[in-house]
């Protein structure tokens, strides 16, 4: 039986551009089988949306706590959004 699919939408504050977080944060959730984006936002933060089961999606969150060795995240917001169905790999948007 497959769990249960949720989706997140979590933004990232802090030095989290120019230090590789969206690729990092791709690469935690392809591991993690997640589904999704991320994507930077003009104010500086950065922003995902992961979909997949409840386990994996918080795997990946608290993998965004920490963020790649170059940058220091100051504080995650994390929302509740609706599941969309997404398929496919796990992208990356300017």
């Amino acid at each position: 039986m497959q769990a249960d699919v949720i989706a997140r939408r979590v933004r990232v504050f802090g030095r989290v551009q120019g230090v590789f977080f969206r690729a990092f944060t791709r690469d935690a959730a392809e591991s993690a089988g997640v589904r999704g984006l991320v994507r930077n936002l003009p104010d500086g933060s950065v922003e995902a949306v992961l979909e997949g089961e409840e386990s994996a999606v918080r795997r990946v969150i608290e993998w965004m706590r920490e963020g790649p060795p170059a940058s220091r995240v100051d504080r995650v917001e994390v929302e509740e959004a609706a599941p969309a169905g997404r398929r496919g790999a796990f992208t990356i948007e300017r």
